[in-house]
């Protein structure tokens, strides 16, 4: 396994899933709802952060693996489940929203698999709709942890649903988008 910093920011985005997520367990009296709200949103948007950038070093430096392209998608997919997970549990978010979206990701994880074994990887590469889903995602869960006041007149809750239901819409389309290009390469078969 190689070792190198866009290896490690991936690793770090792991490890503060459970501290992310632990953060809702604490009791109410070591930490305030409001800052475990504005708390697990920080430590979320930062593993956000780090995907990029973990992505954005490997790219400039020439760091790429095998095993750093296997580990990013998986802490990715690891992360969004978690936060579903959580948003679910607090009454956030709908869970046949997050099914859909947990099991477009788990459903597109296989197939990037098979294509990987048929030599067709680059055939459901991440395309534009799938960068559009993640950042509706990215932004509807940083919304829906807030869950609070962030300026006078805009509510996170609503704007972060909103985000989420997009998020779904995405999901569903850039699901078939993906389906839709390996079934032209099941036909090649």
């Amino acid at each position: 396994m190689p070792f190198n910093l866009p290896i490690l920011l991936t690793w770090l985005r792991v490890a503060l899933i459970p501290v992310f997520v632990g953060l809702f367990y604490l009791p109410d009296t070591l930490l305030a709802p409001m800052l475990k709200n504005v708390s697990a949103t920080l430590i979320f948007a930062i593993a956000a952060l780090t995907d990029w950038f973990d992505g954005f070093l490997a790219r400039r430096w020439n760091q790429t693996s095998s095993f750093g392209a296997f580990l990013d998608p998986v802490a990715d997919k690891l992360m969004v489940a978690a936060a579903l997970i959580l948003l679910v549990e607090l009454d956030r978010a709908a869970a046949w929203l997050a099914v859909i979206i947990i099991g477009r990701e788990i459903t597109i994880s296989a197939l990037r698999e098979w294509m990987a074994q048929l030599g067709k990887s680059r055939n459901v590469a991440v395309a534009y709709i799938g960068k559009l889903k993640t950042t509706a995602q990215m932004v509807a869960i940083l919304f829906l942890l807030w869950w609070g006041p962030l300026v006078p007149g805009l509510s996170t809750p609503l704007i972060g649903t909103i985000a989420l239901y997009v998020a779904g819409v995405l999901t569903i389309v850039s699901m078939f988008y993906y389906l839709q290009v390996a079934a032209q390469q099941f036909r090649e078969q």
